[in-house]
């Protein structure tokens, strides 16, 4: 049967529609292919390997984790680069943020005689009116700059007790600048001497809370040395200073030098003060040492602007008129020289003298001659004023002849005596001497500035005085190391033993915790740590808890024996530190034991940084890369 025309021509129709959508099917399936494989390869170069492809037809769908949302971004612009981006579906998802870190809270005041200053980023649970009316308070007249900013995150551990603590400092510290942030401040202060330096650390130490971090750089600036005094003596036992100042560290320089010319050994002490009465004042000490040097003996006092040159027994009258005519021709026009030569005494004559004894207990001999009775008892009094009434001995008697000065001379040299530990003076119608010992750095110099003072021109004098650093309250102190070193000493000789299984410190180491205690006394206001261990036998919670109890009964024995314990603290660390492997006794008899450690600064956090810079990264919202240490913690757990 033959088919019709109308037959054929859909036959026709119907074929071409097949191989139109099998060839149709194929060129997606090719397209597809491409822009999957394409796509896959691009990302791969990328380093993306995280992002899934899938062609559908002609879309192109990207799945997967991107690590931040730049990173998915820059996986969909990679894919526009291979097919056009209408066809590139977006199924990706970014990894999620990490909450927002708190900054850190940190402030730095500045305190001097202008006003306070005060910058920095505080929490906004602070309360900042009240910090601003205590520095309101402290500057009296003075100007507060407020320059601190806010953020409202939790407060830090730690940030109030170091803010109370700084607020509290800062009354004491007229000029000071103080870093503060959580759980440490750092105080850089001036005071007036060594004296008031050593006073003001003990007190901060005091007041500190246990768990504080604290550094202190406290200093004196240079004295004002009133009067301005140096003497120079060449005599039996060498050349030497009794005292010697100098305006500036080059001035300083010449005068040592000069001094080492003439013939004095070793390196030399002269104090760099304020107060000098002339900017030619190293001229003038040059010049008077090099006259004495060529004389070859005596000594020279300058005191402000007067000169006093006293020749060596025994010189040439000749060669004294030359150097002492030289001298008053080289000086600055500022100095007046008064110079003297002794006249030779008849060793067969004796002097009429005036002694004073000031034993190390304090007990205080008076012998020799004076003027009349109611200057005796003028004397009496004042010594026992000086010394306590019940340390004088009074042994003198009154004889006619004495020089109308006696009475002051007498009094100049008691007055001298009351600056030493122990000692002599020894007065004479033509020489004062004093010699002794004493804990006091300067007394040399202030002994030789009050006797130039008060005895006046052409009178002669010799001070011979030691400092002994035992005497000496401050330098006499052990430093914190020293004591650390010092009581280790004592548990390594003597080891703190407890009852087995209790708190209790058994009977055979109390004479150990005597050795700690009078140690401790001696080494002042130090910050501490008693620290106990255990071994590793038991629970480990309840070894903690027994260390714990073991480093507070030794806290305890230290304050029964009258211990100042305010700036210790106990802690336990249980079995979390042994010495010795916990596998033999003698090893778990090691780790059982009490260690006494400083409590040290760690170093400045983010040295260099200012405060502008942290509130600038925290108004960008960056993260802190510095965390405060935990309250308590010592260096050998940082």
């Amino acid at each position: 049967m033959r088919l019709s025309a109308i037959a054929i021509v859909a036959i026709t129709f119907v074929s071409a529609a097949v191989v139109s959508l099998v060839a149709a099917s194929f060129s997606v399936k090719l397209i597809e292919e491409t822009s999957e494989i394409g796509v896959r390869q691009a990302l791969d170069t990328a380093e993306m390997p995280w992002a899934e492809v899938e062609a559908d037809g002609l879309q192109v769908t990207l799945e997967g984790i991107a690590p931040t949302e730049a990173t998915r971004f820059a996986a969909l612009s990679t894919a526009g680069t291979i097919v056009d981006t209408a066809r590139v579906i977006d199924n990706m998802e970014v990894v999620a943020s990490a909450a927002l870190a708190p900054p850190r809270f940190s402030a730095e005041i500045l305190r001097n005689d202008s006003g306070i200053s005060v910058i920095g980023l505080i929490p906004t649970q602070t309360d900042r009116e009240y910090i601003l009316d205590r520095f309101a308070t402290m500057s009296g007249n003075g100007k507060v700059t407020d320059l601190i900013e806010s953020a409202d995150y939790p407060t830090p551990e730690g940030w109030n007790d170091a803010l109370g603590f700084a607020l509290t400092a800062m009354e004491q510290l007229p000029r000071s600048k103080v870093s503060i942030s959580a759980g440490r401040v750092s105080i850089t202060a001036i005071t007036d001497s060594a004296e008031d330096k050593a006073a003001l650390e003990k007190r901060l130490n005091r007041a500190a809370p246990p768990g504080l971090r604290m550094r202190l750089d406290i200093s004196a600036p240079r004295p004002v040395i009133t009067p301005f005094t140096l003497r120079f003596l060449i005599d039996e036992t060498g050349a030497h200073f009794d005292v010697c100042s100098a305006d500036t560290e080059e001035a300083k320089g010449v005068i040592l030098a000069s001094a080492k010319a003439a013939g004095m050994d070793g390196e030399g002490k002269c104090t760099v003060g304020m107060g000098v009465p002339s900017a030619n004042w190293s001229i003038a000490v040059d010049d008077s040492i090099k006259a004495l040097a060529e004389l070859g003996g005596g000594s020279v006092t300058i005191s402000n602007g007067d000169i006093i040159l006293i020749g060596a027994e025994g010189t040439a009258q000749g060669q004294f008129d030359r150097v002492v005519g030289e001298l008053e021709t080289s000086l600055p026009e500022a100095f007046a020289l008064y110079a003297k030569l002794p006249k030779t005494i008849d060793p067969n004559q004796g002097l009429p003298e005036f002694t004073a004894t000031l034993s190390p207990e304090g007990q205080v001999q008076l012998r020799g001659r004076l003027v009349s009775n109611k200057l005796r008892s003028v004397v009496d009094s004042y010594a026992k004023a000086r010394f306590g009434t019940e340390k004088v001995y009074i042994a003198t008697r009154v004889v006619d002849g004495l020089p109308n000065d006696w009475t002051a001379r007498v009094l100049t040299g008691l007055e001298a005596l009351s600056g030493l530990k122990n000692g002599a003076v020894t007065v004479t119608p033509t020489t004062m001497s004093i010699r002794g010992n004493t804990g006091d750095p300067d007394a040399s110099r202030a002994i030789a500035i009050l006797l130039a003072t008060k005895l006046g021109e052409a009178q002669e004098f010799k001070v011979d005085v030691t400092y002994q650093k035992k005497l000496d309250p401050v330098a006499g102190v052990p430093t914190p190391d020293e004591c650390e070193a010092d009581i280790g000493k004592i548990v390594s000789a003597g080891q703190i033993i407890f009852e087995p299984g209790s708190a209790t410190i058994d009977a055979s180491t109390l004479t150990t915790m005597d050795k700690i205690a009078e140690l401790l006394k001696v080494c002042g206001d130090i910050r501490l740590e008693i620290q106990g261990h255990t071994d590793s036998q038991g629970r480990e919670e309840m070894n903690l808890v027994l260390s714990q109890s073991r480093a507070q009964s030794v806290l305890n024995e230290l304050r029964a024996r009258r211990v100042l314990t305010s700036s210790f603290s106990a802690k336990g660390y249980g079995e979390s530190l042994p010495l010795q492997d916990n596998d033999t006794e003698e090893g778990r008899e090691a780790n059982r034991r009490i260690e006494f450690r400083l409590i040290r600064p760690e170093p400045s956090v983010q040295e260099g940084e200012t405060m502008l810079e942290t509130i600038a990264e925290t108004g960008n919202k960056s993260q802190s890369e510095s965390t405060p240490p935990s309250e308590g913690e010592t260096d050998e757990q940082n």
